[in-house]
């Protein structure tokens, strides 16, 4: 049986080895007809932590390699270049996200030094 391959973006590098990649697929509504965007999260085993958040990659499918791993990565996708404005927006979504707590951390640092 052929194994699939699916196209993606990189929406998490945190962890060792594994990114998680979010495939986008176009489904008809049953009632209205139209087409509207589905979109699945995968986690795919990328052997040199080579690929950040939003890289357009292709995964494919193999045996369990975790829990929750069934891809791995084989490649950044030729047509990643227009996808650099998508990178950003991905880069600076995750740096919103973080800069709050990161910034908590600090301030409860410099409190932790001014009392020593």
């Amino acid at each position: 049986m052929p194994k699939r391959i699916l196209q993606g973006v990189v929406v998490s590098d945190v962890q060792e080895k594994t990114v998680v990649v979010r495939v986008e697929r176009r489904v008809m509504h049953p009632v209205y007809k139209k087409y509207i965007m589905r979109s699945k999260k995968y986690a795919a085993h990328d052997e040199q932590n080579t690929f950040k958040v939003g890289d357009l990659v292709r995964i494919q499918e193999s045996r369990p390699i975790s829990k929750n791993k069934r891809f791995v990565v084989l490649a950044a996708d030729a047509k990643a270049a227009p996808q650099a404005a998508i990178s950003d927006q991905a880069k600076a979504a995750v740096e919103k996200k973080t800069a709050p707590r990161r910034r908590a951390r600090k301030a409860e640092a410099a409190e932790a030094a001014a009392k020593e």
